[in-house]
């Protein structure tokens, strides 16, 4: 892996690393026709799918890690309040700086639905080292039992 200088506020130097990919598998295990191998994620698909299997999981979920996860679905029965959404935005936030050091910028709105159980999360990021635009996620989750 190659560093390379770059002058950051006409202060200081500091290092930061240039571009290279990112791969991963994908979970749906889905084959290339021709060559049979998985079909891998890369880059900005890898990165997305990491996130979200971050902030979908549950703390205490992952063995040997009990800090590794949200509370994030098990306030879909709670209340929602603009408190609870606070304490959801903070720890999602905290979990991707300790857990996704490929990503950066990272901002994280959480709104419950009036007169509803749906829960909207919204993330925002950067990826580091490559040369991309901003990402955006979006999902809702609802419960299956009302």
């Amino acid at each position: 892996m190659a560093l390379g200088l770059r002058d950051i506020d006409n202060s200081a130097f500091k290092y930061r690393k240039t571009s290279r990919q990112f791969k991963d598998i994908s979970l749906s295990f889905t084959r290339n026709p021709v060559t049979g191998d998985i079909l891998p994620l890369r880059n900005e698909d890898a990165i997305k799918k990491s996130v979200m299997n971050l902030v979908k999981t549950r703390i205490g979920e992952r063995f040997f890690n009990n800090l590794l996860g949200t509370s994030l679905q098990d306030t879909l029965f709670d209340l929602g309040s603009q408190a609870l959404a606070l304490s959801l935005e903070s720890s999602i936030q905290t979990l991707l700086e300790n857990f996704e050091p490929r990503v950066a910028k990272i901002e994280v709105e959480v709104r419950f639905e009036p007169d509803g159980n749906d829960l909207f999360v919204k993330i925002n990021y950067d990826i580091v080292g490559l040369p991309v635009p901003a990402q955006e996620i979006e999902f809702i989750l609802e419960p299956t039992r009302i």
